[in-house]
């Protein structure tokens, strides 16, 4: 049977850690399905952390934009995260936010119509305000558009308050 999590929240709010501790609670071995690409070397000591951090027990995939290339069938899968996913599209797309969310939609029904639980991380990145670089409000929107597309279709939504879950949906 398929089922959806979103976690949302800001930067720090322990989005990452709660869904780590969620998907060992439905699993002793899930997916962790990592969607970063690696820019700098300060972001690349940063996945090393998370990576160490993910030793034992998990299955660990790195794939930057066709979640669907991995059949994750009867598994429990946790994609960290949304807006890293979302970088990806956009970045590639030239910052075409109509054509990255259409890509978008596309991948994200393709992976989930695999009978499988999946646990997405995601961030709230326009709760911060409006930016008055054209190119941040375009991701803002595209992040914004994506969640909300995400959230109609998962099970349960979770927002996370300074380490704190609050359950959003159902």
């Amino acid at each position: 049977m398929r089922h959806i999590t979103l976690i949302t929240g800001g930067t720090r709010s322990g989005k990452s850690s709660y869904a780590e501790r969620l998907a060992l609670q439905l699993s002793p071995t899930p997916v962790y399905l990592a969607t970063a690409r690696i820019w700098d070397e300060d972001f690349r000591q940063r996945v090393e952390l998370h990576r160490q951090r993910r030793q034992q027990h998990w299955l660990n995939l790195e794939e930057e934009k066709y979640l669907s290339r991995h059949d994750v069938g009867g598994k429990v899968v946790l994609v960290d995260c949304v807006t890293l996913w979302c970088t990806n599209f956009f970045f590639d797309l030239q910052s075409d936010t109509a054509k990255a969310l259409e890509e978008m939609q596309q991948e994200f029904d393709r992976f989930t119509s695999q009978e499988a639980t999946f646990i997405f991380v995601t961030n709230e990145v326009g709760m911060g305000g409006t930016s008055d670089n054209e190119v941040q409000r375009k991701f803002a929107d595209l992040q914004g558009y994506i969640n909300q597309y995400i959230a109609a279709r998962a099970d349960r939504v979770v927002l996370m308050v300074s380490g704190i879950p609050l359950t959003v949906k159902p």
